[in-house]
């Protein structure tokens, strides 16, 4: 079956939004197919804090189900939406209380035995939470491995100091996801490890040459493409022996020489935000997003900016209207888009619904205990 250029923009189109609720405007663009998926982030929860010594965030987990699910409704049948979110654990987890609260992944150095077995556990104990929810994906696992203590943006999030660790226990997480029916997305490839400066507020860059990336920054990639992790997600840094002029977002021999071709990824490969400032201040978003999708990118996050949002959308139609290529690149990314979507779906059919009664579980506060050694 065939597609129109702006149906298949809409497939590669991933976007944030304001709010706990579905606007007009949002259920309009869910209905006309202009976006793939929504992302969930803390601004679309509805949250109180309860006092006490140590006061706590409570999330109202009806809300959010209630959402995800006029989320999901507003969809054509044929075109389903998929709910996006990061929960990682530790420092980057949206939901909280009555959630379980996981430790960062970096905890389990504290485990020298059943790390992987833990790890597994943790997975489908989240996945089974996200599930009840309404979420489909899961930004998660972290495959970049803490080698920089200066790291500002990675450092616990990381599943260890070593591609050895990183690669058994981040994966043993994904399979965790799959096995209680959520999408995992390893990121930030090809590594972004052992940078000091934020992507979210700067361009990093790293120096390291071919072989020491090749034996601990893309160790993980490449086991995670061997092992079939669904999705990917790029980083916004410049990685000087790969490619020295862009970041690995924006590069052809970053994302389609080296993770689709060399490493063999059959997966989908997702931008990280295009609104954040490592590219919006350096290439503009809609030339980043044309040059993205040449690179290899199949899904382009637009996590807050509405003006970002519909300058990407523009950009793409017009550059896929003039330039054959690029509308058949767009192709193929909506195509794969719309297999993982149509595989997930078929997927969460044949399970029995996961309840509310699974959030928070006892027996997941418990394995979040194990892992912080409490």
């Amino acid at each position: 079956m065939s597609h129109s250029l702006v149906d298949d923009v809409g497939r590669v189109l991933w976007h944030g939004f304001a709010g706990p609720e579905v606007t007009p405007e949002l259920h309009r663009q869910i209905a006309d197919r202009e976006i793939g998926a929504a992302i969930v982030f803390k601004r679309n929860l509805r949250t109180t804090v309860v006092a006490g010594p140590v006061p706590q965030e409570v999330t109202d987990v009806a809300a959010l189900a209630a959402l995800t699910a006029e989320l999901h409704a507003a969809a054509p049948a044929d075109a389903p939406l998929l709910i996006a979110i990061d929960q990682e654990g530790g420092a980057v987890q949206r939901v909280r209380a009555p959630a379980t609260q996981w430790p960062p992944m970096l905890a389990h150095d504290g485990h020298t035995s059943g790390d992987v077995e833990l790890a597994f556990a943790i997975g489908r104990a989240l996945g089974d939470e996200l599930a009840a929810l309404g979420v489909d994906v899961d930004f998660a696992p972290v495959l970049d491995i803490h080698t920089n203590a200066a790291n500002p943006i990675i450092a616990d999030r990381a599943f260890g100091r070593t591609a050895d660790t990183v690669i058994r226990r981040a994966l043993a997480l994904a399979e965790g996801l799959a096995a209680a029916g959520v999408i995992a997305c390893g990121k930030h490839f090809p590594g972004h490890g052992d940078t000091t400066t934020d992507s979210h507020l700067a361009l990093p860059r790293i120096d390291h040459d071919l072989p020491r990336l090749e034996t601990v920054e893309l160790a993980p990639f490449a086991a995670a493409a061997a092992a079939g992790v669904p999705m990917i997600m790029t980083a916004h840094v410049v990685f000087a022996a790969l490619d020295p002029t862009v970041p690995a977002t924006l590069s052809p021999a970053v994302i389609t020489g080296l993770l689709r071709d060399r490493l063999g990824y059959r997966g989908v490969i997702v931008s990280d935000d295009l609104d954040m400032r490592a590219i919006a201040d350096h290439y503009g978003v809609g030339d980043a997003a044309v040059q993205a999708i040449r690179a290899g990118c199949d899904v382009l996050l637009l996590c807050r900016d509405p003006h970002h949002q519909a300058e990407a959308r523009a950009a793409l139609i017009a550059a896929g209207e003039r330039d054959s290529e690029l509308r058949r690149r767009l192709g193929e990314s909506a195509a794969r888009c719309r297999a993982l979507a149509a595989a997930h779906v078929r997927d969460r059919a044949g399970r029995a619904p996961t309840t509310l009664e699974r959030i928070g579980a006892v027996a997941h506060r418990q394995l979040a205990d194990r892992l912080a050694g409490r």
